[in-house]
């Protein structure tokens, strides 16, 4: 039988065992909609029980759940988390949420300590306070259409935010005491699941910022993302944001602006690799211009203007394909992208020992043999040498579609 409570209420049992103040369900307990419940002491909702929050509740110490805590569908409810010392949110069951709001200035760096998760369906304010769940094992939840509020430096969530479904999402992640936010694109499933987190330190330390493609000038130094795409397939565009002064080093987002991109850590070459990017300078982001195909880790960098072709396109001149996974194939980063590319390779003697069209970033490739179509023995692995490619493409912008050809020098070493 449910227990629908009409008045606010405030329940405090003593624990026999740990001889401290508890609110303790252990059987079904509604709060229905224009109804308040709260509870200063801690909260426990034990295995046996089930909470249904359709009204308003209030906590104001600690909350643990090892059974079911949720919302009618259908309905809303708001679970208020304020508290004037730390507080743990724990259990070993997910809690559903329809609204919930952060309101505690306890800790400057933790007033909430997450260490089980939670899932938010429609909104989470975030009014004073930072909810911590990277020391503690925790997750925060978004479901499909939930979104926040009023994140900034004094509340967030320090640790891994993950977001479900197929709409876009801006992921109120932060660390160190300071709000630092990432961005995808909507998705194209529902069933899509994309987790991210910030960390306030320099990557060189687990990524070596020496090891970046010729492309890539500086990077960031200070700061770096994780996303992961834990299930579906879908692409997405990502956004990263900066804050001089705080996070993101001055050298990095100084003028022209136009050079700043996303950078990501590629595991299978252990180097960073441009990602590209269109600045936003009146909101301090930065955007992928492409949807991305790899994840994982990312950062700010900027980048040598001067050798990116229209489309993003960046062509890498070193091959050596002795398969240790760093330049085995003549790498044109975002060729994949763009219409009837084509691309040619001649000797120094201006003989042709490769062509291909459709080129890309996976088997189409030139990987130091000659094709077979050519003066040059099929199959053969080429000398080293230097050679010289003719790189062709289409390329729309504003409407205006024009043709792009670039020459220039290729070096090629299979000593």
């Amino acid at each position: 039988m449910k227990l629908k409570l009409y008045l606010i209420i405030s329940i405090s049992l003593i624990s026999p065992v740990s001889l401290f103040s508890q609110t303790v369900n252990a059987g079904e307990l509604f709060i229905s909609k224009d109804t308040q419940f709260s509870t200063i002491s801690s909260f426990n909702n034990t295995a046996a029980g089930t909470f249904i929050n359709d009204g308003e509740t209030f906590i104001y110490s600690h909350f643990n759940n090892d059974g079911v805590v949720d919302f009618t569908q259908g309905e809303s409810g708001l679970t208020r988390f304020e508290g004037t010392a730390v507080q743990q949110l724990s259990g070993g069951n997910i809690s559903y949420f329809y609204d919930v709001l952060f309101d505690n200035t306890s800790n400057p760096t933790a007033s909430f300590e997450l260490s089980s998760e939670i899932s938010i369906d429609n909104e989470a304010q975030f009014e004073e306070g930072i909810v911590k769940d990277d020391d503690f094992g925790g997750l925060v939840i978004f479901e499909n259409d939930a979104n926040h509020t009023d994140t900034y430096d004094g509340s967030h969530v320090d640790g891994l935010v993950q977001k479900n479904g197929d709409t876009s999402f801006e992921y109120p992640i932060g660390d160190g005491g300071f709000f630092r936010y990432a961005a995808i694109s909507a998705p194209d499933d529902r069933n899509d699941v994309f987790t991210a987190k910030y960390f306030f330190e320099n990557p060189d330390t687990q990524y070596p910022l020496a090891s970046r493609t010729g492309v890539i000038k500086l990077i960031d130094t200070n700061e770096y993302w994780t996303l992961t795409r834990d299930s579906g397939s879908s692409t997405i565009l990502l956004t990263l944001s900066w804050e001089e002064g705080t996070t993101t080093p001055p050298e990095v987002v100084s003028q022209p602006q136009t050079a700043i991109h996303i950078v990501r850590w590629d595991e299978t070459q252990q180097l960073w690799v441009d990602e590209g990017g269109v600045v936003d300078t009146a909101n301090k982001t930065v955007t992928t211009p492409i949807a991305i195909e790899d994840y994982g880790v990312f950062t700010l960098a900027r980048v040598k203007e001067e050798l990116i072709l229209p489309g993003e396109v960046v062509v890498y001149n070193g091959v050596s394909p002795n398969g240790n996974g760093q330049n085995d194939y003549f790498l044109i980063d975002n060729i994949q992208n763009l219409a009837n590319n084509k691309v040619e390779i001649f000797n120094r003697w201006g003989v042709k020992v490769f062509e291909t069209t459709n080129y890309d970033t996976n088997d189409n490739v030139f990987r130091g043999y000659s094709d077979g179509r050519m003066t040059i023995d099929s199959g053969s692995l080429l000398p080293t040498g230097t050679y010289y490619y003719v790189l062709s493409y289409d390329f729309t912008e504003n409407g205006s579609a024009q043709r792009i050809k670039q020459a220039g020098y290729l070096y090629l070493t299979t000593d």
